[in-house]
């Protein structure tokens, strides 16, 4: 199950966010979004953990629970929608 954590903390990290979820299960990844042109936090992530009961167990434990001074915000992630890619043209 994939796992969306949003409300990180600037200095959270991909190690941090792993070892957060790791103490509800096995984790295959976890990764913090960082901005492409600063490489500085987004402030949110993923987690992907292959056992369903123990994703959900995670998310149930840690919604709402405080870490490095921020209440986290946990839920199953959304399937990406398709986006154009024209650069955002005006009008092309």
């Amino acid at each position: 199950m994939n796992i969306y954590v949003g409300n990180l903390s600037w200095g959270t990290d991909s190690d941090a966010l792993r070892n957060a979820f790791a103490a509800h299960g096995e984790v295959s990844r976890a990764n913090v979004m960082t901005d492409r042109e600063t490489g500085r936090s987004r402030g949110f992530g993923f987690v992907e953990m292959p056992n369903a009961s123990e994703a959900q167990s995670a998310i149930d434990a840690l919604n709402g629970q405080d870490m490095d001074g921020r209440a986290l915000r946990v839920n199953e992630a959304r399937p990406r929608e398709d986006r154009p890619r024209n650069g955002g043209g005006f009008g092309r």
